[in-house]
């Protein structure tokens, strides 16, 4: 059943096991007070969020319930962190042209993430088989 979260939190996909251990490789390494929560253990609605929105991408929500994508949430993500090093680095990802590099690379990885390591034949099945 679905837990409350409050903000900010980021939203990833827990049935993918890349995601998920990328996930567990984030909150081990980035201080920052932002949650990692699957999506399919969140409550979406009082995030403003919908299951089609956190499925197209990660999403992060802020304190105001503003939402980002993808390589912005992540961005966002850092810059959350306590740490200079990591919020540096999320201000750089966040940068416009960094951002056209990173939205492609983004979707790649999206697409191909059964077969990266950690990866499962879950994380590659059609976003509506999976919910079955």
């Amino acid at each position: 059943m679905p837990q409350p979260v409050s903000p900010p939190v980021l939203l990833f996909d827990g049935d993918c096991a890349f995601c998920s251990t990328s996930a567990r490789w984030l909150d081990a390494r980035v201080p920052t007070p932002t949650a990692l929560e699957p999506w399919q253990w969140t409550e979406l609605e009082p995030l403003g969020t919908s299951v089609d929105e956190v499925e197209a991408a990660v999403v992060f929500v802020d304190v105001r319930l503003q939402r980002t994508h993808g390589p912005e949430g992540i961005s966002d993500y850092l810059r959350s962190s306590t740490s200079a090093f990591w919020r540096a680095l999320g201000r750089l990802l966040a940068l416009r042209l960094v951002l056209l590099v990173a939205w492609p690379v983004y979707r790649w990885i999206a697409r191909n993430r059964h077969r990266l390591p950690g990866g499962t034949a879950q994380c590659s099945l059609p976003q509506a088989e999976r919910r079955l």
